[in-house]
């Protein structure tokens, strides 16, 4: 039944993440929820209570090792196991190339890549002594389409896809999955209020991305759904 799966997703505040936080919980799954900011972790949690729903949250910067596997370490003393890693945490700067200050990329580069490997890299070994597991990466669109003002956040999820690539066929024995998703425009607090304002009408929601991360992952039998490329009807912003 899926309240035995544990499913773990950082990023759990804002965005997808918090949108997987909800529809993992209400199809079932035993959510762990992490995030910086841990008050609207709470109102989650609250929100999902009052719905009958119990979720557990847990304060974790992905961009800090030892953050990453003292959360690694507490669920799996609460729940023994975790069939599902999300990575949803991430931040983005906006700016071109030549604006980027060296502080911009340093936190892109260690939120969104170092970050989604310390937390990939905390979970093989639970994953692999319990028989398998899937880690989801919340990619981006900026992986299949040049946009500019984008350099150092296309780096960081080029980062991950190329060693997300290369680890998937080094855990396929280990009957570990990994599926990278590649959303586009999504109205979530990434973006400026003016863009927005601006574009709103045409983005995705987190909702219906989060609905499609949860079918894929419900999938059974020997089928893997490895890449999903999700974009709003009318296309790409640009």
């Amino acid at each position: 039944m899926n309240k035995n799966k544990v499913v773990w997703i950082t990023g759990g505040s804002s965005g997808i993440g918090k949108a997987c936080v909800v529809e993992f919980a209400r199809n079932g799954y035993t959510v762990c929820a992490t995030s910086r900011r841990t008050d609207s972790l709470k109102k989650i949690k609250e929100s999902l209570h009052s719905e009958g729903i119990e979720i557990s949250i847990h304060q974790c910067d992905v961009s800090n090792l030892e953050q990453v596997t003292k959360t690694r370490d507490n669920i799996i003393g609460t729940h023994k196991r975790i069939d599902c890693l999300i990575n949803s945490a991430g931040v983005s700067s906006f700016k071109t190339a030549m604006d980027d200050s060296f502080e911009d990329i340093r936190v892109i580069i260690e939120t969104n890549l170092f970050g989604s490997i310390y937390t990939i890299k905390s979970v093989l070994p639970v994953m692999k002594e319990q028989g398998g597991g899937t880690v989801i990466n919340i990619l981006s669109i900026v992986n299949k389409k040049v946009f500019t003002n984008s350099s150092a956040y296309a780096a960081s999820k080029q980062g991950l896809q190329g060693y997300t690539e290369s680890l998937r066929e080094e855990v396929r024995k280990d009957k570990i999955s990994i599926v990278n998703v590649y959303p586009g425009a999504t109205e979530t607090g990434i973006w400026t209020e003016n863009v927005r304002k601006k574009y709103g009408d045409r983005m995705m929601q987190t909702e219906e991305v989060a609905k499609a991360i949860v079918w894929s992952f419900k999938n059974e039998g020997n089928l893997v759904v490895e890449e999903l490329v999700l974009r709003p009807q009318q296309g790409d912003l640009s």
